[in-house]
């Protein structure tokens, strides 16, 4: 494990093309101005150890330096010690549509990226609660079991798509059945599912297996993601849509928000419905939902300890910046002797 404490001197790496730029630019200059004064052969006559090497390997040795030195101001910090803490919090477990119905634009970007931004947030306001998640569409697929690494959660979000499962529908049953699962205490009074998604196409018997997953002091809250008026499914291209999903008549496929089938799973869970057009709004909710739960006491392990690492770029930035002075820009007798550029 490793943080790197000062982000932002990675802009000073900009430096380092601007420099070999430069460096380029003098090349042509020296070029252009040698020809005026004289021709090529005299000019090797008159500087006969002059090395294109060399020059081409002492600005590769100041870029190497410069980045060195850019990453010690960085300062980068290796964990070294490993504790278990003991943590209070709300198993909290998101199980996301990916079914080509979440394509629709209907709400910006679309319906799944809107979904990816929902949960993000909501993991960004999250204390010491653990999260879990699952991708679900014809079937569902655990995406990242309970946890308390934030940062893995937001990536397998992120990395989520249409074409995780090649079955397609909305299996909203499957996905509460496979929920079940993350929650590894029988005593655990504390476990919530979030299910995101437009509610469409949903399969099975919903209202019986969310009572069920209540049974089981599981808490459903659904959010809803689209409009009720709907829109088409696009097919895209390199980004460019090239046409629309159509039916087996040929029609154009509109999808829409469903509404009723998420309100009826989050009642039959004691849990609510929550529109997702608002994003403040949503994060603001499941905020105040977690806030009021029943808190349960884990370990997690973490690392307490971490070391500065900055001593041993700033060495070799320094060492590098030494070795510069003794690098001339004529030729020696080992260069002489490999002839790199085919130097007569």
């Amino acid at each position: 494990m490793y943080i790197l404490e000062e982000k932002i001197y990675f802009w000073l790496l900009l430096g380092i093309p601007v420099l070999i730029l430069l460096f380029l630019g003098v090349l042509v200059w020296q070029k252009t101005a040698q020809k005026k004064f004289a021709d090529a052969a005299l000019l090797k006559k008159l500087s006969p150890n002059r090395s294109i090497f060399k020059s081409v390997l002492k600005i590769i040795v100041i870029s190497l330096a410069i980045a060195c030195l850019v990453i010690a101001l960085v300062n980068p910090k290796v964990g070294t010690k490993l504790e278990t803490v003991k943590r209070e919090g709300v198993d909290v477990v998101f199980a996301i549509d990916v079914s080509k119905s979440m394509l629709a634009e209907d709400i910006a970007p679309n319906r799944l990226e809107k979904s990816k931004q929902l949960v993000t947030q909501i993991i960004n306001n999250l204390a010491s609660d653990r999260i879990g998640i699952i991708a679900y569409a014809g079937s569902a697929f655990p995406q990242l079991p309970i946890t308390t690494d934030y940062a893995s959660g937001k990536m397998f979000l992120q990395s989520m798509n249409t074409e995780m499962l090649s079955s397609q529908g909305t299996a909203i049953y499957e996905a509460i059945e496979l929920a079940k699962t993350y929650y590894n205490d029988e005593e655990q009074t504390n476990r919530v599912l979030f299910i995101v998604s437009d509610g469409e196409d949903h399969e099975g018997n919903v209202k019986a297996i969310a009572e069920e997953a209540s049974k089981e002091g599981i808490k459903i809250f659904t959010i809803g993601v689209g409009l009720e008026k709907g829109a088409p499914i696009p097919i895209k291209r390199n980004g460019i849509v090239q046409t629309y999903k159509k039916n087996s008549q040929g029609g154009t496929v509109i999808t829409k928000l469903n509404p009723t089938t998420l309100q009826e799973i989050a009642n039959e869970a004691n849990g609510t419905y929550i529109d997702g057009r608002n994003t403040s709004e949503v994060v603001e909710e499941v905020t105040t939902v977690l806030q009021n739960m029943d808190k349960k006491e884990f370990e997690a392990k973490q690392f307490a300890d971490f070391k500065d690492q900055f001593q041993w770029f700033l060495f070799a930035g320094l060492l590098l910046l030494f070795l510069d002075i003794f690098l001339l820009e004529r030729k020696t007798s080992w260069v002489k002797k490999l002839n790199l550029f085919n130097e007569q």
